[in-house]
């Protein structure tokens, strides 16, 4: 039986040592970057990015995680930048909200809005618009935050490469297919195949439960999770806040697919022992309707055009 391997390593702080030895823990476990990036590539860090929010608030992937993983690619001789698309305001807000604009000036590490959408079939038929520029990088680095959610229950690994998706398409697609939770998130599994991320890192050093992903209560979980297989990691990210995998949306609707990772006996676990550190205290969102309405999708538009408007003048 083939194993998927989920690379484990506490992690309790996001000062820049403990940051970054956790990073290289996790390349050495899985194979050694060589296995992921060769030196000269134009890779996309893909952190989630959703609204302008300070990282306090553990709604957007810490900016230590970010700055540390650039440094490593740096040094390795690769191009890193960071890109995403966010549901609210812009990247650049984004970045500028989590204090990492300066940072990632210094390193010449450009920030890019995850634009200018190409037509793509996923595997189920459906065609989508996926930001060119994370189609033409040469890799991609998925890097979630370790988040509930008030629609999916939580998101670990699957769900931030939906990111790539431009603009307010995500919330029409919400509308279109939010209907049903098995389409929706099979949508979800489809983009994310279609990317193919060489390596996702989650961070939960600091995760966010209760009323996520944007409003809830950020806390101290004390992991940085990484792996090739996306279900995998989900599985092992369930077990970790104590939670039965067929729980969680995304991962059940793997598992009746028959898509990635749908037993759990096909994991190895490598790194630190998760078992002895398991959250009993998670949580949960109180759960919503997946599909927006048509006029949420419209006055989600409007607002967002009003916020890019603002910014444009400040």
């Amino acid at each position: 039986m083939n194993k998927y391997a989920v690379s484990l390593t506490r992690c309790n702080t996001y000062s820049p040592d403990e940051i970054s030895q956790c990073l290289k823990r996790h390349f050495e476990l899985l194979g050694g970057i060589s296995q992921f990036i060769k030196s000269g590539d134009k890779v996309l860090l893909k952190p989630n990015l959703i609204a302008p929010k300070p990282r306090g608030c553990a709604t957007q992937t810490d900016p230590q995680v970010i700055i540390e993983l650039a440094k490593m690619l740096k040094d390795y001789g690769a191009k890193p930048f960071v890109g995403d698309s966010p549901a609210w305001a812009n990247v650049y807000s984004c970045v500028k909200k989590l204090e990492l604009d300066e940072p990632l000036k210094k390193l010449d590490v450009p920030v890019k809005q995850l634009n200018h959408p190409r037509t793509c079939v996923l595997a189920g038929g459906l065609k989508v618009g996926i930001s060119s520029i994370a189609l033409d990088s040469d890799v991609i680095i998925n890097l979630p935050k370790f988040k509930s959610h008030q629609q999916l229950v939580a998101t670990f690994a699957v769900k931030n490469m939906f990111g790539c998706v431009s603009g307010k398409a995500k919330a029409l697609w919400h509308f279109k297919k939010g209907g049903s939770e098995k389409h929706f998130c099979r949508l979800l599994i489809d983009v994310y195949s279609l990317l193919k991320p060489a390596l996702t890192i989650i961070d939960g050093v600091i995760a966010m439960d209760g009323p996520g992903p944007i409003n809830g209560r950020a806390r101290r979980l004390g992991w940085l999770i990484a792996g090739t297989e996306p279900i995998a990691m989900e599985t092992v990210c369930a077990r970790i806040i104590n939670r039965e995998p067929e729980e969680f949306p995304i991962i059940k609707t793997a598992r009746q697919s028959g898509l990635g990772c749908i037993d759990e006996q096909q994991i190895q676990i490598v790194g630190d022992n998760y078992k002895n550190a398991v959250c009993l205290d998670f949580e949960r969102a109180k759960i919503i309707p997946i599909r927006f309405s048509l006029l949420r999708v419209c006055k989600s538009t409007i607002k967002q055009l009003l916020i890019l408007l603002k910014l444009r003048k400040t």
